[in-house]
């Protein structure tokens, strides 16, 4: 995947089958994601473009309907190249989630929500007709990821705009390309789990 950060990750507010489109700094197009809808198991699909004629994968939960789903990652191949986790209760207030290295049970990256008290602010006036509207400009929640030694090395930001969701995806540290990859696409999960809380 070919692209400079920061990236901005933007989706539509009211729609049944939720899309983000991910651009690079330059305005490319770097990845389209499309939310299946009506699945009892969460799935999305990943693809180069909003052409969609290029697969890059999948995200799909293990499980039916569980707050504890681990969401694996898979290559255009099937291949698993990594896997994110919501950390049940510890997230009720505050997102918690875990990601892991394909095939690992061994934390690899945290990512935790740093302003917890404006993405509660965002949630209760979202669900207001019309004052929701302004929710979009006025709280802006931030994510961080950090690796074990509790270095942080990605920050997702939530922008202000009006008919859709847009977010800002920040590189804080170098990392290899696989461990950058499985960042970006625990962070396109977050950002769509997160959207069905608020």
């Amino acid at each position: 995947m070919n692209r400079s950060f920061p990236l901005k990750l933007r989706f539509r507010l009211l729609t049944f089958s939720p899309k983000i489109e991910v651009r690079d700094a330059q305005g490319r197009e770097v990845l389209f994601v499309k939310q299946r809808s009506f699945r009892l198991r969460e799935k999305i699909e990943l693809h180069e473009d909003s052409s969609r004629a290029v697969s890059l994968g999948s995200i799909e939960a293990d499980r039916i309907l569980d707050w504890n789903a681990r969401y694996l990652m898979r290559d255009a191949t099937g291949a698993e190249v990594g896997a994110v986790g919501r950390q049940g209760m510890r997230s009720l207030w505050s997102a918690h989630y875990e990601v892991f290295a394909p095939g690992q049970n061994q934390t690899e990256f945290s990512i935790r929500e740093q302003n917890s008290m404006a993405k509660l602010l965002d949630a209760l006036l979202d669900s207001i007709p019309l004052v929701g509207l302004l929710s979009n400009f006025l709280f802006h929640p931030r994510y961080v990821a950090c690796d074990a030694s509790g270095r942080a090395v990605m920050r997702l930001t939530k922008q202000a705009a009006l008919f859709e969701g847009c977010f800002k995806l920040d590189l804080l540290e170098a990392l290899p390309e696989d461990q950058e990859q499985r960042l970006i696409l625990a962070f396109l999960m977050l950002a769509l789990l997160e959207r069905s809380r608020g």
